[in-house]
């Protein structure tokens, strides 16, 4: 059987982001199973795109995730990123908080 992601590395290396803002390049990648060049390719596309803020910290960098922003897709514009990544983080918010998400239906 195929080896395959629910999520695309983007949203692996925001939920990364999320839990650990101060996460050097080479720890996502380590902790992804993704090459180092990957993790900056990826954190430059998310950069740009505006859904993360890179401060520079002395040598390092601290990432801030602008939770605020809408998904990319067209289709899921309602709920914001941080409330996607509060989800999938597992952070006690039930999928029906967020908006544009029908019930669980037992």
């Amino acid at each position: 059987m195929d080896s395959w992601s629910f999520l695309t590395n983007h949203a692996r290396v925001l939920l990364c982001i999320a839990s650990d803002p101060g996460a050097r390049l080479r720890d996502i990648a380590a902790s992804l199973d993704i090459t180092e060049r990957s993790a900056y390719g990826i954190v430059t596309d998310l950069t740009a795109a505006g859904y993360v803020v890179k401060q520079k910290e002395g040598r390092r960098n601290r990432y801030q995730i602008q939770a605020h922003l809408p998904l990319p897709e067209p289709a899921s514009q309602m709920p914001a990123i941080g409330a996607v990544l509060d989800v999938l983080a597992g952070d006690g918010v039930p999928p029906a908080a967020v908006p544009g998400t029908p019930p669980a239906t037992p």
